[in-house]
């Protein structure tokens, strides 16, 4: 019997461990946290629950040599580590965080190895990058060429519980969702590279209407540009990936920044209120009327929306915060994460999108639509854990099975790696669906 080391516990491994469990694999969950291991597990016998912290190398040496294969869920700063001890005992891995140069430079090393360290495998990255290969391949067979490319996804509560100003909860990583609103953006549209600055982020988000979903809001999600090459697109004069939100989010989160709010600079803030936090990041003497002159910083009415979001949250309350020296990032992050949980019955939902226009040598043109809706709860499976998960799970299994003979750092952009996973995910109803010969008022103004 084949056996999957997964290192992490988190809010989106669940899938995947039942996934492997289901399908007679022996399954160890190594993390900080067994109690949490355990709960994935379910009694499963063929599942194993560990508690391993991440500076135990011996431990964690001693578990990947006795594995077929790692999975690392940790946050991303620990995969190098990981695969540099998977290299050494030549153990396949794979992750679902983006590639960082650190990982990429260790491609020779696998090779040589004779493993595949494969990445990128989970939602975004992951779907996005299989699910749009497929299109790019499908109009470059017909020797077309991709003149605008947009790829936009997001993860977010369901229509019917967005009950709080800023229409959002949270599903997976809380401090990620808040600590990725400070990233900067790059792409290319129409010819011309467009810069966002991270103060940027949030001002003038396109829009769109998605079906079943309603209005959405569409931001710059860090640098397009490496796609181009990645890829294989150099024709494209547009490339643009974004994260999509319901309105709200994006002008509270802007006048957020505006004020200082998710900022990781430390400040002393004993004895302080969070109206007084607010007073000293925008250097008022004192937090009397706080709303008020936040509004007058902001340049905004105090009936503005995000003013009335940010005093949902209780920043311009005379509540004691109890901190000391701490950044405003953790203090705020800390109450979103309070109030803007998941409901246990409450439907989260992942929505995916890919929009084309390809020209092909007639001098045709069509734009092609790639859509993905998929919702879950956390009672049984987020959307989000699953769309993230179960594309790791395939792809674990593929490389237990031989199908991928591979070796060194890959993303999931080869056929030979997305055609069989992108087929499997449908059978458990993840799909996208590809619309063709589109006319060209549907792709993004």
């Amino acid at each position: 019997m084949k056996n999957v080391l997964i290192l992490g516990a988190g809010m989106v491994v669940k899938p995947i461990v039942q996934y492997l469990l289901n399908r007679g694999y022996q399954v160890t969950v190594a993390t900080r946290t067994k109690s949490k291991a355990d709960s994935m597990i379910g009694g499963h016998p063929n599942g194993t629950a560990l508690a391993w912290m991440v500076n135990d190398d011996t431990m964690l040496e001693s578990l990947i040599r006795e594995h077929d294969l790692t999975v690392s869920l940790l946050p991303y700063a620990y995969h190098v580590m990981v695969a540099k001890i998977c290299i050494a005992n030549k153990k396949n891995m794979v992750t679902t965080s983006y590639v960082k140069p650190e990982m990429k430079a260790l491609h020779e090393d696998a090779k040589k190895a004779g493993i595949i360290i494969l990445n990128e495998l989970g939602l975004d990255p992951g779907i996005d990058h299989m699910s749009a290969m497929r299109i790019i391949h499908h109009v470059h067979d017909k020797e077309g060429r991709i003149e605008e490319f947009y790829s936009l996804c997001g993860a977010l509560p369901a229509p019917e519980a967005c009950d709080n100003p800023f229409n959002y909860k949270f599903s997976w990583s809380p401090k990620g969702v808040v600590m990725a609103s400070n990233n900067d953006g790059k792409y290319l549209r129409h010819g011309e590279i467009k810069y966002i600055p991270p103060e940027g982020l949030f001002k003038n988000p396109m829009s769109t209407d998605f079906p079943e979903v309603g209005p959405l809001e569409i931001y710059p999600n860090r640098d397009s540009l490496p796609y181009i090459d990645l890829y294989g697109i150099p024709e494209t004069k547009t490339i643009f990936r974004g994260t999509f939100r319901h309105p709200g989010w994006c002008e509270s989160l802007d006048a957020m920044k505006a004020l200082k709010l998710i900022t990781n600079d430390k400040y002393n803030f004993t004895g302080m209120t969070y109206a007084d936090m607010v007073a000293k990041l925008i250097d008022e003497k004192d937090s009397s009327d706080i709303k008020s002159k936040a509004a007058k910083f902001l340049g905004l009415n105090q009936d503005a929306y995000a003013l009335k979001a940010i005093e949902w949250l209780g920043l311009f309350s005379n509540k004691p915060m109890n901190r000391n020296e701490d950044s405003p990032f953790e203090i705020v992050s800390d109450i979103m994460i309070e109030k803007m949980m998941i409901g246990k019955k409450e439907r989260d939902m992942v929505v995916m999108q890919h929009l084309f226009l390809a020209s092909y040598p007639d001098g045709s043109k069509e734009v092609i639509k790639s859509s993905m809706l998929d919702f879950g709860t956390l009672e049984k499976d987020t959307a989000v854990a699953r769309t993230v998960a179960l594309p790791a799970a395939m792809g674990v299994e593929m490389i237990l099975e031989g199908k991928i003979d591979l070796t060194g750092v890959y993303i999931p952009v080869v056929p030979e790696i997305y055609n069989p996973i992108l087929d499997q995910l449908e059978t458990v109803g993840i799909r996208m669906v590809e619309q063709y010969g589109l006319p060209e008022s549907e792709i993004l103004k």
